[in-house]
């Protein structure tokens, strides 16, 4: 029988990167050491990660034909509708559109509803930018991902203060994750017992796009294969870390 799969919903983009020797100032010109062209975005790059990390996995997002496209529309829940569920064991939904995805997670949710325990989908939601919209995904979700940016912005000063101040805002069961950069990341789950992950910096930093999708993927990679919530979150920053000391995704595992 074959292995359900890890649904990522969410962006896809074309990321263009520039290479330079170091930081330009301000209203300088920098001659560019090399540029590539990669595929990006928040629920692409994850799915990429699981892809790297042996997970069956899938990515749901608008796709253009071209290099370059304008105005492509976001995942709405009519389109959602389409997806067959029982295909999957584990979808993840990138913040973006709110109000259409609030529709596909009940969908979700009344899917779950109809399964025995062990046929479930677990669900996980990202809540990256600051935006009053995307705050109403708190409440859905077996694993919500909030940001530093996020975090920063309701008045908090490290990710054990965010998780304390926001886990009220989840689903009962669910699990409440942070990620602080350099700091490492924590977890807030139902027991209230808040647990930590240091960092794990490679011997040189060059390139930091991605990292967080790389956690969320590992993390997510770790839960779906039945890890405890601090094994996934040691893993999530050690995978992170190790895309920190390399350039795109290739050689992270």
């Amino acid at each position: 029988m074959e292995e359900k799969q890890i649904l990522c919903v969410g962006l896809v983009v074309l990321d263009i990167i520039n290479v330079v020797d170091k930081y330009p100032e301000e209203d300088t010109d920098s001659r560019c050491l090399s540029q590539r062209w990669q595929r990006g975005g928040n629920a692409s790059n994850s799915c990429t990660v699981l892809s790297l990390l042996g997970a069956p996995c899938a990515f749901m997002g608008s796709l253009a034909a071209g290099h370059i496209a304008e105005n492509l529309p976001d995942v709405s829940a009519k389109d959602f509708e389409k997806v067959d569920l029982t295909r999957f064991k584990w979808i993840h939904i990138e913040g973006r559109n709110a109000s259409e995805q609030v529709k596909m997670l009940q969908r979700i949710d009344q899917h779950n509803a109809r399964q025995p325990p062990e046929h479930r989908i677990r669900v996980s939601v990202e809540i990256e930018k600051p935006r009053e919209e995307l705050f109403q995904l708190f409440s859905y979700g077996d694993v919500v991902f909030v940001s530093k940016d996020v975090a920063k912005h309701l008045g908090f000063h490290s990710a054990q203060e965010a998780l304390r101040g926001l886990y009220g805002r989840v689903r009962k069961g669910a699990t409440l994750v942070c990620a602080w950069a350099e700091q490492g990341a924590d977890a807030l789950g139902p027991d209230g017992q808040l647990l930590h992950s240091d960092a794990f910096s490679p011997p040189r930093v060059v390139d930091t796009l991605g990292a967080g999708d790389t956690f969320n993927a590992s993390v997510i990679f770790s839960l779906s294969q039945g890890k405890s919530t601090l094994e996934a979150l040691k893993f999530g920053c050690q995978v992170a870390g190790k895309k920190c000391g390399v350039h795109g995704f290739d050689g992270i595992v």
